[in-house]
């Protein structure tokens, strides 16, 4: 909680959460820091991704029936009457986006919701879903490591339709910031062991682009955290949502506000670090087969 009043001390407005995280715990967390406060942050919450109380996945539901009985359950954890960002966190396969966000838009409706959103689509989903009620924001991982969106059409595509973009883990799941040398600097109970990414052969091969962006950034003069999301930020309509639980981590994110990069310096970051080089899935199998529907 003190680093969320830290964050809104310092003028960050933007506070992004998901029923799923810590199983509504998240939510609760977030309203209970933000109260008082209400008229100073965007607030954005995200449903679609079912745990079980142990936090176990279990479904990814797209039901209009769910997405009221979320919605209502979210605002209850979050203590307001209405987000002004909703999320459909995961494509359901098994039900028409069009029914889904058919369902998102009675709740605008009913004043619960202002704006709508998705995470991890496809475009195609994408133009399905803004033609039934605009879309005003598509959230999926990209960063210097993740740069996917570039590439699969989603960056065009939103900003082809004006939607915003919102990168999370904008470095690479704290992987960017130096702070993770080998799987011993994880903890056993550390959900990223399971990625890829972060296992083994793909996890040394990962260092040495991680070690280029530390680099880059001692002779910029900033960190490497500084660097990663100055590179984001350079780009047209993206909003990158770095996660920290601690002050020291906020300051510093918030210091790559003050990073400009020049072209020739963009130009040096892509040589190092060019799409598709990171070695490694960026989730398990079972989760990969979740996104970009």
């Amino acid at each position: 909680m003190a680093t969320i009043h830290r964050a809104l001390d310092r003028g960050v407005t933007f506070f992004d959460t998901a029923d799923m995280y810590g199983v509504g715990a998240n939510e609760e967390l977030v309203g209970r820091a933000i109260r008082g406060r209400r008229h100073e942050v965007v607030l954005a919450t995200k449903f679609g991704n079912v745990r079980a109380p142990d936090g176990a996945f279990l479904r990814v539901d797209g039901r209009p029936e769910y997405v009221r009985e979320a919605c209502d359950a979210s605002l209850r954890r979050l203590g307001v009457d209405a987000v002004d960002l909703y999320y459909q966190h995961r494509v359901d396969p098994a039900v028409p986006i069009e029914e889904t966000v058919g369902a998102m838009a009675d709740l605008v409706r009913a004043g619960k919701v202002r704006f709508l959103g998705l995470s991890e689509a496809a475009p195609e989903t994408i133009r399905r879903a803004h033609a039934v009620h605009p879309v005003a924001a598509l959230q999926t991982e990209y960063s210097l490591w993740t740069r996917d969106p570039e590439g699969n059409g989603v960056l065009a595509t939103c900003r082809d339709l004006g939607i915003g973009f919102v990168a999370y883990s904008p470095l690479g799941r704290g992987f960017l910031t130096g702070a993770i040398r080998s799987e011993a600097d994880l903890d056993p109970t550390d959900g990223r062991r399971r990625h890829p990414r972060f296992q083994a052969a793909n996890l040394e091969r990962n260092q040495a682009l991680a070690e280029s962006v530390r680099r880059l950034a001692r002779e910029k003069g900033c960190t490497a955290a500084q660097l990663a999301l100055a590179w984001l930020l350079q780009r047209d309509g993206v909003v990158p949502i770095p996660g920290t639980k601690r002050r020291t981590y906020l300051d510093d994110n918030l210091g790559a506000l003050d990073v400009r990069l020049t072209p020739a310096e963009e130009a040096r970051i892509d040589a190092a670090f060019p799409a598709g080089a990171a070695a490694g899935d960026r989730y398990p199998e079972s989760a990969m087969r979740h996104v970009h529907r």
